[in-house]
């Protein structure tokens, strides 16, 4: 007779899961160290409900925020193909996070979000967060981070109490990074995350030229970021993607300082596509590894890996 290891049998019963609709998963199982993923995607590069709950189990996730994509539109960026903001991979609607988050209460919770110059972003925002959307986002939009649409959308966030989550990338997404901080000004009430490539990039004093989206090599305290996050109350770190990894272990003595410094201000996130969940092809399990090694204490390890996202999503998660 052939025995099937423990981990075998939770991946099984894991399937059976996803396949039936009235299953719900729950937190009974939860490890002794919970951690929250503030950053994932439903269908991502056509990783299915199965995968994406395997997947998390095995990072040793026990409560997810899903992020949706905007609405599909014809940009001229991408030669007048179909464009949603997530790169075209294909990242889950409003719909899709709301329907999984529903099947697994308590477990998944889901953002609401829109391309923010369509004339409908607010409108179908705030239907979603009148769901029990408990973010916005990701915001990842070809559009001025202090554009008019913007500055609706981080009113809206005030107005419904949660935080909005911005893709910074240089010329392309949430453009003139450098003048974040009049809209953190503007909007005391609206709590702000910031993420990916010129997010993580501007850590550094030193980082002038703003195409280099992975900078290597060691780093100078003092960057954007750095100050944006010791200067605004109401701005906060996603830790997730390429991004946040490489700026985790490019210059791993900083990051000891960063962390420490910013310890309240850090929240965990994934953004990863893999199905594994482990693993070197898995970078949510990479970076949760660094925070591991990196952080200054088992204190601030478990702000960033959970404490600083059950308080900013107070009464939500």
């Amino acid at each position: 007779m052939n025995r099937i290891s423990r981990r075998q049998f939770h991946l099984a019963s894991l399937s059976a899961a996803a396949a039936l609709a009235t299953t719900r998963l729950t937190a009974d199982d939860a490890p002794a160290e919970p951690i929250i993923d503030i950053h994932q995607h439903t269908n991502y590069w056509q990783r299915d409900t199965e995968q994406t709950i395997a997947h998390q189990r095995a990072m040793g996730v026990t409560q997810t925020i899903l992020l949706p994509a905007g609405t599909d539109v014809e940009r001229a960026s991408t030669g007048g193909g179909k464009w949603n903001g997530l790169g075209g991979v294909g990242a889950g609607g409003n719909e899709s996070v709301l329907v999984m988050a529903r099947q697994h209460p308590k477990v998944y919770y889901h953002g609401a979000n829109e391309v923010t110059d369509l004339p409908t972003a607010r409108s179908e925002i705030a239907k979603y967060l009148e769901q029990g959307a408990i973010i916005i986002g990701e915001q990842k939009f070809a559009v001025e981070c202090d554009s008019a649409e913007s500055q609706l959308l981080y009113a809206l966030a005030a107005e419904y109490k949660v935080p909005i989550l911005l893709h910074f990338q240089h010329g392309t997404y949430n453009r003139g990074f450098e003048r974040l901080h009049k809209m953190l000004e503007k909007f005391p009430q609206t709590n702000f995350i910031g993420h990916a490539q010129t997010w993580w990039a501007n850590i550094d004093k030193n980082h002038t030229d703003q195409t280099v989206l992975y900078p290597k090599g060691k780093v100078t305290p003092g960057g954007l970021t750095d100050r944006y996050l010791a200067d605004y109350p109401n701005m906060f770190a996603d830790m997730s993607a390429g991004s946040g990894l490489n700026a985790l272990l490019r210059d791993e003595e900083h990051t000891r300082g960063f962390l420490d410094r910013h310890q309240d201000k850090i929240l965990y996130g994934s953004d990863c596509a893999d199905a594994e969940g482990s693993g070197p092809k898995c970078q949510g399990a990479q970076t949760i590894a660094a925070i591991r090694k990196l952080s200054p204490s088992k204190a601030v390890e478990r702000k960033i890996l959970y404490e600083n996202s059950k308080r900013l999503f107070a009464g939500k998660l």
